[in-house]
């Protein structure tokens, strides 16, 4: 209560961020109720009957559930590695820029992409790789090479998927990269200049041990939603084509198509469950992990 009096105008002014919080982030988890229950519809959540771990049977007895967590974890890890190591380099070349007016530029330019909509640029890629008259197989059919029909290939979609990833997502670390390195001293490269150091040698001594702590938050954020794909992504390219499911199905399109084509309430809640417990284990793991490293730079 002494904290409340003291500071009272500071808890007034984050009312409204709590209470969006408790209304889309902490109210919708009754809906966790659904993976121990036979939803009816006319029953509602409370007054449909208790079905106990059944939901999670279902989907433990497949073999699916293999597929779709591995499925998961290897496009997410794509994502992360490729998707922050391509952020620091731009972020890093951009800091470079010495004219300002370039440097906004190619700041506006790299940073566009993550406007557009999924559905804009699922249009894009089919653009690109439809078989019948997308570019890249008209481009190999006038250098005289063979065609490939690019929506019934499943091996290619996992790296199909991070280029498109990468190119729509990089502006935007970039930025806060780029927002951290500016906070870097300039102290410092001054006394490495003095002592000989090329750019090359103040990136790896100076710029990058300075955002190391973004580093680490972005990454563990990042670890924490491992276990989430990126359903607007995977729909919005991928949609229902069967054929590509073994490399791109995901547990959040794999719960979507058991909710749609199914109506079952229950096995879809029931996923999102194993979802979110197991995210949360894990960035549990990662956490401790960077705590015992680095205690300055853990979440918690």
């Amino acid at each position: 209560m002494r904290e409340l009096s003291r500071n009272k105008y500071l808890y007034i002014m984050a009312l409204p961020g709590i209470a969006f919080l408790i209304t889309f982030a902490y109210l919708p988890m009754f809906g966790h109720l659904l993976a121990f229950k036979r939803y009816q519809l006319a029953k509602g959540v409370f007054g449909s009957p208790w079905v106990g771990f059944d939901n999670f049977k279902f989907f433990f007895s497949g073999g699916l559930w293999l597929q779709v967590t591995y499925n998961t974890i290897f496009l997410n890890g794509l994502f992360i590695t490729l998707g922050l190591g391509m952020a620091i380099i731009v972020a890093i070349l951009l800091n470079e820029i010495r004219l300002k007016l370039f440097k906004r530029l190619f700041q506006s330019i790299i940073f566009l992409p993550y406007f557009i909509s999924w559905v804009a640029v699922s249009l894009m890629v089919n653009v690109f790789l439809n078989s019948t008259d997308g570019f890249i197989n008209r481009t190999l059919e006038d250098l005289g090479l063979p065609t490939y029909s690019w929506y019934s290939e499943p091996g290619v979609w996992p790296a199909i998927l991070t280029l498109v990833y990468v190119w729509k997502f990089t502006g935007y670390k970039a930025v806060i990269f780029l927002a951290a390195i500016a906070g870097i001293s300039e102290e410092y490269y001054e006394s490495a200049r003095l002592d000989g150091a090329s750019r090359l040698q103040l990136i790896w001594h100076i710029t990058l041990p300075q955002i190391q702590p973004v580093i680490i938050v972005l990454s563990l954020l990042a670890i924490g939603r491992i276990f989430y794909g990126d359903f607007g992504m995977i729909y919005g390219i991928i949609g229902d084509n069967g054929m590509l499911l073994p490399t791109t199905d995901v547990i959040d399109t794999y719960s979507f198509r058991a909710l749609r084509q199914m109506g079952n309430f229950g096995m879809a809640s029931a996923v999102v469950l194993y979802q979110s417990f197991m995210g949360l284990l894990t960035i549990l793991l990662f956490n401790w992990i960077v705590r015992r490293t680095d205690p300055d730079s853990k979440l918690f």
